[in-house]
């Protein structure tokens, strides 16, 4: 064994070397089925529907996602609870997905309400000696090599048999509580920053609905001074073709009602588009000058650049087709992207939040390898504020974008301080008492 082998094996002292790895000499290491009941649940017959719709709730692995589980989506009744071979289990429940799609399989949760599960649910009842949440954030950290003890064969699945191998390392009572309590104050907020987040956006998206179509004016437009010379006293004109009943200070259009003093326009009016230049992989790395952009965003960096100001830029082909970005400064576009160049009517942050809103996505051509065409976009049509006001809007709702950003940035580094304290907690290597 060579020097380097002899060092990555030497244990410190206080420390043991175990089947889990290196953990504090007092810490023991048992199998789940040593410390734990492991069972599953099942399904009612779904076409009677009398074991539907009750008041009994019934969780499957599609709410596993590492939390507490705090509510359920799907209820059974008494007679469906009877049918099958699901049971009751209590809060506090720790629950394994055996399968599911996508990366579901080897999912843990905590059940945070008594309730029944399906059968691709393992219900694991610990003993009384074990800290339930201490439990679940280790099994959390093992996520990946729970997914490698999957039975071989056509779909690969964790079974009760195999959950019960599974080895914990075990500290004493009170050292399982106070690791289970610090990292669980972690995720108190990691949860709380993530509501946040979505509130911040539900917020932002809203107010994008009502600037971009003038059903809200930011101050000081929409008064007077600001109104159309063809608005009388704040009243909109009549509309004559269908006798629509119009907002006062609103006209009807193709796009609806719209303030009187804005227009619709083509977006051929609001920029030109034009593709990128050509380029080949080996020109692409992660450390030259200038960022490059293609059909799917940023897909390195080059040392020529094609472009060097302020544009919007739209993915032309590609499965992200129609994904629109903000960019500035030098940067190289490929072919793959169309690169908005706004005229004088036009603010290009503004125009950049609008295209984006309008999912350009779904004007893509069906094919093998979608695509958009510039021809095709120009037609389409925009409300379109003056450029004072647009400038307004996009500064309004940038501020909006940038605390996302800053509240995003805080819960990725909150996440991976979890990971690290996870790495320390769980193996001993730094201890709380």
């Amino acid at each position: 064994m060579s020097g380097v082998n002899s060092e990555v094996q030497k244990v410190p002292e206080g420390y043991k070397q175990t089947e889990v790895g290196v953990i504090p000499t007092s810490w023991s290491v048992k199998k789940i089925g040593a410390v734990a009941e492991v069972s599953s649940g099942g399904t009612p017959n779904r076409e009677n529907k009398d074991y539907w719709n009750g008041d009994i709730p019934w969780v499957t692995t599609t709410l596993i996602n590492g939390n507490k589980i705090t509510s359920a989506e799907q209820f059974i009744t008494n007679k469906g609870l009877a049918s099958s071979a699901t049971k009751w289990f209590k809060a506090g429940t720790i629950l394994m997905a055996m399968y599911g799609q996508g990366k579901t399989r080897g999912k843990v949760s905590i059940l945070g309400f008594d309730a029944t599960i399906n059968q691709a649910c393992a219900a694991i009842v610990v003993q009384k000696s074990v800290n339930s949440d201490y439990f679940l954030h280790y099994l959390n950290s093992q996520y990946e090599g729970l997914r490698e003890l999957s039975n071989s064969g056509g779909q690969e699945n964790l079974s009760g048999a195999i959950i019960k191998t599974i080895k914990i390392p075990f500290p004493k009572a009170k050292e399982q509580t106070a690791i289970a309590n610090a990292l669980s104050d972690v995720d108190a907020l990691i949860t709380s920053l993530e509501k946040l987040i979505a509130k911040k956006r539900a917020i932002k998206t809203a107010a994008m609905q009502q600037l971009l179509t003038g059903k809200k004016r930011l101050p000081p437009f929409g008064t007077g001074k600001h109104q159309s010379s063809n608005a009388t006293n704040g009243q909109a004109p009549a509309n004559p073709q269908n006798n629509k009943t119009t907002t006062p200070g609103y006209k009807q259009t193709e796009l609806g009602e719209i303030p009187v003093d804005w227009d619709v326009k083509s977006l051929l009016d609001l920029c030109s588009l034009k593709s990128g230049a050509t380029i080949t992989g080996d020109k692409i790395d992660d450390s030259s000058s200038y960022p490059c952009y293609g059909g799917n965003g940023l897909r390195g960096r080059t040392k020529v650049f094609t472009h060097d100001g302020e544009y919007a830029l739209i993915g032309r082909q590609g499965a992200l087709c129609g994904n629109v970005q903000y960019v500035y400064g030098r940067f190289f576009a490929s072919e793959h992207a169309l690169v908005a160049t706004p005229t004088k009517k036009a603010s290009l942050k503004w125009l950049s939040i609008y295209l984006e809103r309008m999912n350009l996505n779904q004007y893509s051509e069906s094919s093998a390898q979608p695509g958009l065409s510039a021809v095709k976009l120009l037609v389409l049509k925009l409300i379109t504020p003056a450029k004072e006001e647009q400038e307004a809007i996009a500064n309004t709702l940038s501020v909006m974008a940038d605390e996302i950003d800053a509240l995003e940035n805080r819960l990725n580094k909150t996440q991976k301080i979890k990971q690290g304290m996870m790495q320390e907690l769980l193996t001993g290597r730094t201890r709380l008492i």
